[in-house]
């Protein structure tokens, strides 16, 4: 009897994650592609090798006085994406009782963390000694469900080239 619960919980489990990796996959490959625009911070942690730190122009659009008055709960903002695919900030989305989206209106899910105010991350890792690689990064590129919920998948430079690592000289 006890082997039988162990097995079923354990299908149980493998199921909640599966579902999970297979609706992240879906938002890969389904999702909307938004850059947003980012806002230069420190690159480097000591205890986590190579990093940048991400801050999104649209977060202190939507939350000016984020810093003395942070919001009290996730929520989400909508932007406004152009022709290039950036978004910029419109408004705070009031849920079902706010505006209905306009043409190129998307909503983007926020979580409050503390007095932080995050999408879906705040840190691109790449490998140690590759920095140089991803200083040129002025666009967060995010794949973005329906919901709002959003997926960092790449940086992109001013002039919206994707970037990536390049070989270290040996």
């Amino acid at each position: 009897m006890r082997r039988w619960v162990i097995a079923i919980a354990a299908l149980c489990v493998l199921a909640v994650v599966n579902t999970g990796i297979w609706q992240r996959e879906r938002q890969l490959q389904s999702g909307k592609v938004v850059l947003l625009e980012l806002v230069p911070v420190d690159p480097r942690s000591l205890m986590q090798g190579d990093f940048m730190r991400l801050s999104y122009r649209a977060i202190g659009d939507a939350f000016p006085d984020r810093v003395k008055s942070p919001p009290g709960e996730d929520g989400r903002i909508v932007v406004a994406v152009d022709e290039q695919g950036i978004g910029r900030f419109v408004r705070l989305d009031g849920g079902d009782d706010g505006a209905p989206l306009a043409a190129g209106e998307v909503p983007l899910r926020y979580r409050v963390r503390g007095s932080n105010i995050k999408f879906a991350t705040n840190a691109y890792f790449f490998e140690e000694g590759h920095g140089a690689d991803f200083s040129a990064a002025r666009y967060g590129e995010f794949r973005v469900a329906a919901d709002g919920e959003m997926i960092l998948t790449g940086l992109r430079d001013r002039d919206l080239h994707a970037l990536a690592q390049k070989p270290l000289p040996r």
